[in-house]
């Protein structure tokens, strides 16, 4: 049977937001009235459809039900997690990397003093919250053992105090570990698939957590990644995956969503992921998207070195920002807030 998906699109901001609601000539994305739409897509698996909000009731019975269903989830307001704010979009998760081989930091921050002076900076130029990782998840990465992965980050967490931090780790055991010291969310690139015990650990503790989609592991996942829909594929993946956790004892909603940009993709896949990002508005949990400096922008700008892709990923964050997205993983935080700053006071009357 053919099944439909509903995209928000179309999107106003600021003043101009407020007084198309008032009129009721758009919808506030997620209760949020600085930013609202009044077109949706609607999407199947074989054809697309644009219309405005006033067409809905002329559509077919069943779509103009799931359609309706939908925009219920799209327009509610995002409420938990007291260290985000989603009346701002977006919040902005700073990245420390304590290792010795990522991407694009690796090895910059593998000391104690020069990682403290880094989550400090972070949080200086405005990161809502820091994501910390011990173990490098890039293409081609191998696994380190919870040894290894815990020594690097084990004195940086130990300081974190009050600070609003995130643990990017795949491990159950570190999960806890983190969590005993104060860490505030969990960031999972496996999805929660590389340790069963992950879940267990999340129910326990109550702890918020984010979902990434990913194909394979870090040192296969780039090995020429298939998808029938990369779009419609990863939004199934995700009400699979809500499902699967929510059998397994988590009824908490404290659930972020990440289409994973670069993990398990091509330039061609990021680029429909980022165009329709904001059809995952209506699964009804927060967006978390990881543009920075990633790959696509070296294949676009035909330039290699990842520490010089600020344009790449100020543009590609402006573009998210304007979908709605909720949170953006973002190296060069200084920058992208400069940026951020820079777009909110220009629609802002």
């Amino acid at each position: 049977m053919l099944r439909y998906y509903t995209r928000a699109c179309n999107f106003y901001y600021g003043k101009k937001s407020k007084i198309l609601i008032k009129n009721k000539k758009s919808l506030p994305l997620n209760g949020n009235d600085f930013i609202s739409f009044d077109r949706i897509q609607i999407i199947s698996r074989n054809s697309k459809k644009t219309i405005f909000l006033s067409e809905i009731n002329g559509l077919p019975e069943k779509i103009k039900k799931k359609v309706k269903k939908d925009l219920k989830i799209i327009t509610k307001p995002k409420i938990f997690l007291k260290d985000f704010n989603f009346k701002k979009v977006p919040n902005i998760m700073g990245i420390l990397n304590v290792t010795p081989d990522s991407f694009s930091d690796g090895g910059n921050f593998f000391t104690n003093k020069s990682a403290v002076k880094q989550l400090n900076y972070l949080f200086k130029c405005g990161a809502d919250i820091v994501d910390i990782g011990g173990e490098s998840t890039r293409p081609g990465s191998k696994t380190v053992s919870s040894n290894v992965e815990w020594r690097r980050i084990k004195d940086i967490l130990g300081k974190i105090k009050k600070k609003t931090i995130s643990l990017d780790t795949r491990k159950s055991d570190i999960m806890e570990k983190g969590i005993k010291l104060g860490v505030k969310l969990i960031n999972d690139v496996s999805g929660l698939s590389f340790d069963d015990n992950s879940v267990n650990i999340l129910k326990k503790y109550k702890t918020p957590f984010v979902i990434q989609h990913s194909i394979g592991t870090p040192e296969n996942m780039q090995n020429n990644p298939k998808y029938k829909n990369e779009l419609l594929d990863i939004y199934d993946y995700f009400e699979d995956k809500i499902k699967l956790i929510r059998s397994k004892g988590i009824k908490h909603n404290n659930i972020i969503l990440d289409p994973g940009i670069g993990f398990g993709k091509n330039l061609k896949h990021n680029m429909n992921l980022i165009r329709g990002v904001s059809i995952f508005h209506s699964l009804g949990f927060p967006i978390l998207v990881g543009n920075s400096r990633k790959r696509f922008i070296k294949d676009i700008s035909k330039k290699n070195d990842s520490k010089t892709r600020i344009g790449g990923t100020m543009a590609s964050s402006i573009y998210l920002l304007m979908q709605g997205i909720q949170i953006l993983r973002i190296h060069d935080v200084n920058e992208v807030k400069q940026g951020i700053k820079v777009f909110n006071e220009i629609v802002k009357n």
